[in-house]
C-alpha cells in the first residue's frame, strides 16, 4: 500500500494540468505529506495555484520558481526530495516544428538535468511523463520525447549502488487538458461549424485522474527501466464533434504538419520487449532480464508482431459515452449544442 505521509515529492511543470490534478489527489490522500514541491517557471500560475493550495491549509506545500533548463537551480530544488515526477515539457507540435532548438533545450536538456539532479542527491524514485507521440515519432516534439524516454531508461545504468529507480509513463491525449480538442470544439460549436483534420482520425483517451493513478501506481510498483503504457479506449475525432455539436457542419481542414492519422504507443519493434501486466503494458529496456519483470508483475509476453495503435483498438468511445465523459471530466454543465 503506497504511503507518502513522510515523503517529499517534487513535480516539475507542477502548475500544468497534470501537476494541479496530481497536487489535488496527493493533498487529499496524504494531507500530512512531508513536502510537495511545485517546480515551474511561471510565477503567475504559481500564484493562482497557491490560492487553491495554500501553505496555511497545506503546510507541506512549497512553490519553487525554476526552469528544468537551469541545472544548478534544479539540483538545489532536489535537496531532501524522495520522489520526482517529471512533467515539464514544451508540447505543441506546430511550435516544435518552427522552434526546434527550444524544444530540444527543454525536453532533452531538461530531462538530463532532472536525471543529474536525482543522481546528485538522495532521490529514490523518478517517474517521467511521456506521450504517444514518442512512439515512431514523425514530428520534432515526439522525437524530443523519445530521446527523453531513452535518457531516463538509460539512467538506470549509471545509478551505481544508489537506491534509485527511473521509469517512464506513456499515455495518449488527456481529456480536457490545455490544448485538447474538446474545449476547442466547444468554443467553435457556437459558430455552427467544426474544423476537423480528417474524418477517420483517431486518438487514445485518458482522464487526468487516470493519469495520476497510473503515476502513483508506478511510484509503488516500478522496478526501474520500464515504459508503462495504459490500456485505454480510442475515439474518432468525428465522434467528439458529433458529441459536442451533432448538427454542426464538419469542415475537413487537413492533417497538420507533423500530425498522425492514428496514434501509436507501442510499435511492432517495441513488441519484442513488451510484456502485458494486466491494466498496463510495460516496454522493457533492450537486453533486460525479462524473467525478473515477468515474475515481479505477474505478466506475460505480448504476441509477436503486436502493436498498440489508436486505430486498431478493441475499445471505442461512442457519442453517448463521450458526452458522459465530458460531463464527468471536463464540463459538469455540458450540453450538446443543437
Amino acid at each position: 500500500m503506497l504511503d507518502l505521509k513522510d515523503k517529499s515529492i517534487l513535480i516539475t511543470g507542477g502548475t500544468g494540468s497534470f501537476g494541479k490534478k496530481f497536487t489535488e489527489v496527493i493533498l487529499n490522500k496524504f494531507p500530512d505529506i512531508k513536502r510537495l514541491v511545485i517546480y515551474s517557471r511561471d510565477e503567475l500560475k504559481q500564484f493562482h495555484m497557491s490560492q487553491v493550495f495554500s501553505k496555511n491549509d497545506y503546510p507541506g506545500i512549497r512553490y519553487f520558481i525554476g526552469d528544468v533548463r537551469d541545472k544548478e537551480r534544479f539540483a538545489r530544488a532536489c535537496d531532501g526530495i524522495d520522489i520526482i515526477i517529471h512533467t515539464a515539457a514544451l508540447k505543441q507540435v506546430p511550435a516544435a516544428e518552427y522552434n526546434p532548438d527550444e524544444f530540444i533545450k527543454t525536453n532533452i536538456g531538461g530531462a538530463q538535468n532532472v536525471i543529474d539532479g536525482a543522481l546528485a542527491t538522495n532521490v529514490k524514485v523518478v517517474v517521467a511523463l511521456s506521450t504517444d507521440k514518442a512512439a515512431a515519432p514523425i514530428n520534432l516534439y515526439g522525437a524530443t520525447k523519445l530521446v527523453s524516454d531513452k535518457l531516463f531508461i538509460a539512467a538506470n545504468n549509471i545509478k551505481g549502488t544508489r537506491d534509485l529507480r527511473f521509469s517512464v509513463v506513456r499515455y495518449g491525449n488527456v481529456m480536457g487538458s490545455r490544448g485538447s480538442v474538446i474545449p476547442f470544439f466547444q468554443e467553435k460549436a457556437k459558430d455552427g461549424v467544426l474544423p476537423i483534420t480528417h474524418k477517420d482520425m483517431t486518438r487514445f483517451n485518458i482522464s487526468l485522474e487516470e493519469g495520476v493513478e497510473m503515476v502513483l501506481w508506478a511510484i509503488e510498483n516500478a522496478l526501474g527501466g520500464e515504459i508503462f503504457v495504459p490500456k485505454i479506449p480510442s475515439y474518432k475525432i468525428e465522434t467528439v464533434a458529433k458529441a459536442i455539436a451533432p448538427n454542426a457542419k464538419l469542415v475537413d481542414v487537413g492533417i497538420r504538419p507533423g500530425e498522425k492519422l492514428h496514434e501509436e504507443m507501442i510499435t511492432v519493434s517495441d513488441s519484442m520487449n513488451t510484456i502485458d501486466i494486466g491494466k498496463y503494458y510495460a516496454i522493457l529496456p533492450a537486453g533486460a532480464k525479462k524473467e525478473k519483470y515477468l515474475k515481479h508483475f505477474g505478466g506475460k509476453q505480448v504476441p509477436e508482431g503486436f502493436n498498440y495503435s489508436s486505430g486498431k483498438n478493441d475499445r471505442w468511445i461512442s457519442v453517448e459515452e463521450m458526452r458522459k465523459l465530458i460531463v464527468k471530466y471536463v464540463d459538469p454543465q455540458f450540453k450538446p449544442v443543437e
